[in-house]
């Protein structure tokens, strides 16, 4: 290795901190110091990997062209789950692991931020259906799927409308109901990429890549430009790991290398509509659909409705929700319910893009859930495809293939064994939860809030309102979120920009019809106190922002993927130096 690594095994309360002085000593470490692994892509892949590599001792750097979780990651169905529809394909041991991987997040490593949550599977057929579906579930329960939840419970038809009121009579015969998990993934995401932090990680975002380092057939190294201020420095290291998902290709084209393997965007879209427009019991529901399965899914006072699953070619940054895709979920949503949901009713639409593994079948949904893991190059490992569920294990495969570019013994993996950043100390904060809202005079509700948002560390959330009480107040037309959870996001996990805070460290873009345009202004003041924000650094951001609203909306009227992406790409980019193509 090249140099003693700077890894904690008891890490201060000081680190893991992504604030702009953070931002400033990552950017001269990365020109200065020589590196074990460098790890390309901010996604959940590439912040495990940072997270594995750096807990066995090696000295590590993470760098991203935009923002954590800013492209897949952030744009899921927000579930950690088994994959039950994976049984009927028979990959049982995607199944197996995936249940492992939910139940270490549910109970060891994350549990402020992995909850339960229950769905309904209606039935529509007599005589097969329940059984075949109970077979499925028996084997999904066995196999680690009730392991910390409640197995199966089978459902008479009345019994299935008292869980859930809205579906119509005709729509089932009965039901099944079982439990997986879900997440906020953005923040997921950027809760393991602090936590890299906290072990000695150099953790950057804004920092793209713009070229490899050789020596003779070698990859030594990286050139990355800051994107916020257009600098570049070279990033020297024994290892390149390549984790940026559906830009994989693209990477290794770059790099002068051939790649092992091919990856394949499939787009995925998702609505959100208030909780109000779907009457039910807190459960969700899954349905199957002629491609796949379409989930509605409970968040907070919300419905998430999805997924779509089709190939994209286009802007792999900005893919673009249209409205056959919004139509598509919404005709499969309503012909379960006895009262539609129409446009009108839409609050959020998101898409993200799945990075696949290209096999022979043609139709997305048929391709490999299964991840790849290969030396691509001398120095250079790429990873892709998977689940974000099973982040965790491509991680740790990813750093293992990296052993050989590493001299002396590489350590196994320990990342089953290490919570992430707020883990520790929260189930104590959650049954103190109101002697905590007596204290800082806010309402136990809130703290519950901020305790599955932030766990421990929510101390310093509340601590930041010391100094100024008005940040224990809701944001304006947001107020879900306390303007405490704005100036966080700024001053200790790495937002740079408006969409950061309103897309990823909150999820104001998609729970409010505003799309945060109502908010924008404040919430520019208050980053910008934080970050150093002039006048006109605060209305460059906020126009900025209400243009992307804008051409997303847009988009979102038309018919065809070609228009909806030359609309959404139209939009201004909030980091002004960052180079196209982003790799």
């Amino acid at each position: 290795m090249a140099d003693e690594p700077t890894s904690r095994s008891t890490p201060d309360t000081d680190a893991g901190g992504l604030g702009p002085a953070d931002r400033a000593e990552a950017w001269r470490r990365l020109g200065s110091e020589t590196f074990d692994v460098v790890v390309v892509g901010g996604g959940v892949v590439g912040a495990g990997a940072a997270l594995d590599a750096a807990t066995r001792g090696l000295r590590v750097a993470l760098v991203e062209a935009r923002d954590l979780a800013s492209g897949t990651s952030s744009r899921s169905s927000k579930l950690f789950h088994g994959g039950l529809r994976y049984l009927e394909q028979l990959e049982f041991g995607l199944v197996r692991e995936a249940l492992r991987e939910r139940e270490l997040m549910l109970t060891r490593l994350a549990p402020h931020l992995v909850k339960p949550v229950s769905f309904l599977y209606p039935l529509r057929h007599r005589v097969w259906e329940r059984p075949y579906t109970a077979a499925g579930l028996f084997l999904y329960d066995s196999m680690g799927g009730a392991r910390s939840v409640p197995g199966q419970k089978h459902l008479t038809r009345a019994g299935a409308l008292r869980l859930i009121p809205s579906l119509k009579r005709d729509a089932l015969i009965g039901g099944i109901r079982y439990y997986d998990a879900q997440a906020d993934d953005a923040r997921h995401t950027m809760t393991v990429a602090r936590t890299a932090a906290h072990y000695g990680a150099v953790v950057r975002t804004s920092t793209q890549v713009v070229d490899f380092l050789h020596e003779a057939d070698r990859v030594t190294g990286v050139r990355v430009r800051d994107a916020e201020g257009g600098e570049s420095v070279d990033v020297r290291a024994g290892v390149v790991i390549n984790c940026t998902g559906v830009w994989t290709d693209e990477l290794q084209r770059a790099s002068g290398s051939r790649g092992r393997f091919r990856v394949r965007a499939s787009k995925g879209v998702h609505i959100v509509v208030p909780r109000d427009r779907i009457v039910a019991e807190d459960t969700g529901l899954i349905l199957r659909t002629e491609k796949s399965v379409l989930f509605v899914i409970p968040w907070r006072n919300h419905w998430i409705v999805g997924t779509t699953d089709t190939d994209w070619n286009l802007d792999l940054a900005h893919p673009a929700a249209t409205k056959k895709d919004i139509d598509y979920i919404l005709d499969h949503v309503n012909s379960v319910l006895a009262t539609p949901l129409t446009h009108d009713d839409i609050e959020g639409v998101y898409a993200g893009l799945r990075p696949l593994l290209a096999g022979e079948s043609e139709e997305s949904s048929k391709l490999s859930r299964e991840h790849a893991v290969a030396r691509v190059a001398p120095g250079l490992v790429a990873i892709a495809g998977g689940k974000y569920t099973t982040y965790r294990v491509m991680a740790a495969d990813a750093v293992d293939a990296a052993a050989v570019d590493l001299p002396g013994r590489l350590r196994p993996s320990i990342t089953d064994q290490v919570p992430l950043l707020g883990a520790d100390g929260y189930h104590a904060l959650v049954n103190q939860a109101d002697l905590l809202a007596a204290r800082h005079g806010v309402h136990p509700y809130r703290v519950r809030h901020l305790l599955d948002r932030y766990g421990s560390l929510v101390h310093e959330v509340l601590a930041l309102a010391e100094s100024d009480p008005d940040l224990l107040k809701p944001v304006e037309e947001a107020p879900d979120y306390l303007r405490a959870e704005i100036v966080y996001a700024a001053s200790h996990e790495g937002a740079l920009h408006l969409e950061d805070a309103l897309a990823r460290r909150t999820r104001i873009s998609i729970e409010y019809p505003h799309r945060g345009i109502a908010c924008a202004e404040q919430v520019a003041g208050l980053m910008g106190g934080v970050l150093g924000w002039d006048e006109a650094e605060r209305k460059r951001e906020v126009e900025i922002y209400l243009a992307r609203v804008e051409a997303e909306r847009d988009s979102q009227t038309l018919p065809g993927d070609e228009a909806a992406d030359a609309t959404r790409s139209a939009a201004p980019e909030s980091r002004p130096y960052l180079l196209e193509p982003v790799i």
